[in-house]
């Protein structure tokens, strides 16, 4: 569920569009105001702000946004600003360009989004950078990874209620046998993992715990420094337990040395709309501590009152 705080009262999107740029006149930028419109407003409401700010000023409104913030604050409200498929196409794009073996946001894309949100991702990508997803993937990831991601983000998996059980557990055995082989870049494995509808996977998942007496993601932990084992474990878990999965990237994101803003901007901003009040209930289950108030510890500034704000709280 959302924790959006939308207003009962909403003024129109022309007006939204004034008071931000009224918010870009003068001598320096009111952040606050930026907050009090655009962290209290939906997906759809927000796109009309884009498109009345556009068509009052003649400029796109990330653009303007862009000029006048900085930091972690401007990354996280410029993901915001963004349609959910053209925010997907970003969040790739940069993942790509940064690529890294335990980045896990082309995972999180691919395995937590419909079908139809990772086709809209993949054309917004083409619409934006003029290329596909895949061919970008392709160049900059490698071995395994590039044969685990591509398939993955290509997807468009069978969304139905139908399961066929005798399946789940023929390739439950099959997952473990080429586990215990150590072959973790199987054919069969990556087919399994990228083609099986979400339900599919659940019911092959509870095969394998029911036949061999422990979760599969415990298999796949046999070498804790294994990035490829990680990311394995990483597609497991987004696919049939997303907001465990968003809980624990959340927590170790800020539960150590430096807080990973990156990782916190990218669920939260992803998630808002979405299931983040699940994901807070599961992180003060997990922490005994309210996730807002997490946030709060280990951020500042306007980055942290943009934060509050999309967790369900008044900015400061």
């Amino acid at each position: 569920m959302s924790t959006l705080l939308i207003p009962s009262h909403v003024p129109s999107a022309s007006e939204d569009a004034e008071q931000l740029r009224k918010a870009f006149t003068g001598w320096g930028t009111n952040e606050k105001l930026i907050i009090s419109i655009l962290g209290y407003r939906s997906s759809e409401q927000r796109r009309k702000i884009r498109q009345a700010y556009s068509d009052l000023l003649g400029e796109d409104l990330p653009k303007a946004l862009e000029k006048e913030l900085t930091r972690d604050f401007e990354k996280a409200v410029l993901l915001w600003v963004l349609d959910p498929a053209e925010r997907d196409a970003v969040l790739v794009f940069d993942s790509v360009r940064k690529w890294s073996s335990t980045n896990r946001a082309l995972i999180e894309i691919a395995c937590t989004r419909s079908s139809e949100e990772l086709f809209a991702a993949r054309r917004a990508y083409l619409v934006r950078y003029k290329r596909s997803i895949e061919e970008d993937v392709a160049v900059h990831s490698k071995g395994d990874f590039k044969k685990l991601l591509v398939p993955l983000l290509t997807a468009y998996r069978y969304e139905g209620p139908e399961v066929n059980r005798t399946l789940a557990k023929s390739e439950a055995k099959l997952l473990h046998e080429k586990i215990e082989e150590k072959s973790y870049a199987d054919e069969e494995i990556i087919r399994i993992l990228t083609t099986r509808s979400k339900l599919q996977l659940e019911a092959t998942f509870n095969a394998y715990n029911n036949e061999f007496g422990h979760p599969i993601n415990k298999d796949l932990k046999s070498d804790p420094k294994d990035d490829f084992l990680s990311a394995l474990r990483s597609v497991t878990k987004c696919v049939t337990l997303p907001q465990k999965y968003f809980e624990k990237t959340i927590r170790l994101s800020i539960n150590k040395t430096g807080t990973d803003e990156e990782a916190v901007t990218r669920v939260i901003t992803t998630r808002a709309e979405v299931d983040l009040k699940t994901i807070k209930e599961l992180f003060y289950k997990r922490n005994s501590v309210p996730l807002t108030r997490a946030i709060k510890k280990d951020t500042t500034g306007d980055y942290e009152d943009f934060l509050v704000a999309l967790l369900g709280e008044e900015s400061a």
